[in-house]
C-alpha cells in the first residue's frame, strides 16, 4: 500500500517521465505542474504543462481492497485503505507558426502510449531525486498494484467545462488521461463494532430501503438544457418511499408530480422562484417515516430516510438586458457598463460573466466580462466593458458555467431561418 504521499508520486514521475520525451523532440521545452492559468506568465515560452484536476474514488478496486484488507491478518488487516484515480489535463503551448503544441502533444501520447505503466524503477528513479527531497518518504513503490494511464475521451463540452473553472484563461491545445490507481493507507488501526444482539420488533428501520439516485436529466431528454420551467426526470433505484416521497432542492422540501419506485418526475415551474439559484443544484429524495404510540396515533420520526446528494446544472435565461453608459468615438472601441436581469437569483460568491458574440459572419468579435460584485442574492447584475468594437451582439450569461440559452429563428421562410437570433444588445 501506499502513504500520504502517492498522488504527489505520482505526478513527480510522470513529469519525469515526459521531460526526457519532449526535450529531445522539440528543443528547450519544459514539463510544468502549474494551473493552466499561470500558462504563459510562470512557465517557459514552450512546454507542456500537467494539472492534476480532478482525484475520484475507485469504487471498484476500493471494495477488492477492502475485500482484502479482511482476509488478512495482523496489523495490516486493521488498516483502511482508499482507492483513488487521477485525471490530468495536459496542456501543450508553444510558437503555433512552427506548430510546436502539435509536436509536443504528439509526444506526449507516444510516450504514454509506449509507458502506459509507472514502473518500481521509474518511481524509484523519482524517489532518490535531490530536488525531491520531500518525497523521500513515499511508499507508492510498495504498492502490489501498479500505475497505469490511459486517455480520457473527453468531448468538447467536456473539455470547456473543465477550462471555464480557470476565469478568462485562453484555451491552449489539450488532452487528458486518468491514472489509475492508487491505494492509499491509513495509519491508525480500525474498529469494529459488537455485533447485533437482538432486533427489536416494530417497523422496518429507515435504511434497509435507502432511496440512490443515478441521474437527474431534462425529462424531454439526456442532452436537453435543465431550465426553471424544465420538468426533471430523477431516475434510481427504491425511490418511492413508503408513506410519502418529498424531493430536496436547497432548503426546500415539495411533493413530485409522479413518483415510481425507478423515477420520478418534478416540474421546477412549481417550485418558488426564490429557492432556484442559476447554477449548480443539489437534490435529495427523503421518505418521511411514522410511527405508532401507545394511544394509536401516528406521529413523525426525528428522523427520515435521505438519498444520496446529486448535483445537476440550471441554466438561467436572461429577462433582459441595457446599456448603462457607453462612451467612445465612432471610429474607436467602446467602453461602458451593461445591466442584465436574470430570471434566476444569482449568489454573491458566483462566479458570472458574460460573452458577447458579434451578430456578423464578417470576422466576428467575441468577447468576456466579469459581473462587477455584489453582496447579496440579486437578479440583477452590471458588467463594466472595454475596448468593445461597435456592432450587434448576441450575449449570455454564465453563471458558475451555467449558460443561458440563446434563441434560434425556426422559420423556414425568413432570411435568418437556423441562426441564433436573441438576446442581442446593440452597442453603438
Amino acid at each position: 500500500m501506499s502513504n500520504h504521499l502517492a498522488i504527489a508520486t505520482v505526478t513527480a514521475t510522470l513529469q519525469r517521465l515526459l521531460q526526457v520525451a519532449i526535450q529531445r523532440d522539440v528543443e528547450g521545452a519544459r514539463v510544468t505542474t502549474l494551473r493552466p492559468d499561470a500558462i504563459g506568465t510562470a512557465t517557459p515560452q514552450t512546454g507542456v504543462n500537467l494539472y492534476l484536476y480532478q482525484v475520484p474514488f475507485n469504487h471498484i478496486w476500493g471494495n477488492s481492497a477492502e475485500i482484502q484488507r479482511r482476509n488478512r491478518k495482523g496489523e495490516a488487516a486493521t488498516k483502511s485503505r482508499t482507492a483513488l484515480d487521477m485525471h490530468y489535463m495536459i496542456t501543450c503551448y508553444g510558437n503555433d507558426a512552427e506548430l510546436e503544441p502539435q509536436r509536443l502533444l504528439g509526444s506526449v501520447i507516444r510516450t504514454l502510449s509506449d509507458h502506459s505503466t509507472l514502473t518500481h524503477a521509474m518511481i524509484e528513479t523519482t524517489l532518490v531525486d535531490a530536488n525531491l527531497d520531500y518525497l523521500a518518504d513515499s511508499t507508492l513503490r510498495d504498492q502490489f498494484e501498479q500505475i497505469s494511464f490511459s486517455p480520457l475521451n473527453l468531448s468538447l463540452e467536456d473539455l470547456s467545462k473543465v477550462w471555464s473553472v480557470f476565469f478568462q484563461t485562453p484555451y491552449n491545445l489539450s488532452t487528458a488521461y486518468k491514472a489509475t490507481v492508487a491505494m492509499i493507507e491509513g495509519e491508525e488501526a480500525g474498529e469494529k463494532s459488537l455485533p447485533l444482539r437482538d432486533r427489536p420488533s416494530g417497523p422496518v428501520g429507515p435504511y434497509f430501503s435507502q432511496p440512490n439516485i443515478t441521474e437527474v436529466i431534462n425529462q424531454n431528454g439526456r442532452l436537453q438544457p435543465i431550465e426553471s420551467e424544465s420538468t426533471i426526470l430523477i431516475r434510481g433505484n427504491n425511490l418511492a418511499g413508503f408513506e410519502e416521497t418529498l424531493i430536496r432542492i436547497g432548503d426546500l422540501e415539495i411533493s413530485p408530480d409522479q413518483v415510481t419506485p425507478t423515477e420520478i418526475t418534478l416540474s421546477l415551474a412549481a417550485i418558488p422562484p426564490q429557492n432556484l439559484y442559476a447554477g449548480v443544484q443539489t437534490l435529495q429524495v427523503i421518505h418521511p417515516q411514522g410511527t405508532t404510540n401507545n394511544n394509536g396515533n401516528s406521529q413523525p420520526l426525528q428522523q427520515v430516510v435521505e438519498s444520496n446528494i446529486v448535483p445537476f446544472v440550471l441554466r438561467p435565461s436572461i429577462v433582459n438586458c441595457d446599456l448603462l453608459s457607453i462612451t467612445g468615438h465612432p471610429e474607436e472601441t467602446r467602453q461602458g457598463e451593461i445591466q442584465i436581469n436574470s430570471n434566476l437569483t444569482i449568489r454573491p460568491k458566483q462566479r458570472v460573466i458574460i460573452s458577447l458574440n458579434e451578430w456578423s459572419t464578417q470576422n466576428p468579435q467575441n468577447y468576456l466580462f466579469e459581473a462587477t460584485r455584489h453582496r447579496r442574492n440579486t437578479k440583477t447584475l452590471s458588467f463594466p466593458f472595454q475596448g468593445v468594437k461597435a456592432g450587434d451582439y448576441l450575449i449570455r450569461l454564465h453563471v458558475d458555467g451555467a449558460e443561458s440559452k440563446l434563441e434560434v429563428d425556426t422559420n423556414p421562410e425568413s432570411d435568418t431561418f437556423n441562426w441564433y437570433i436573441s438576446p442581442k444588445l446593440l452597442i453603438v
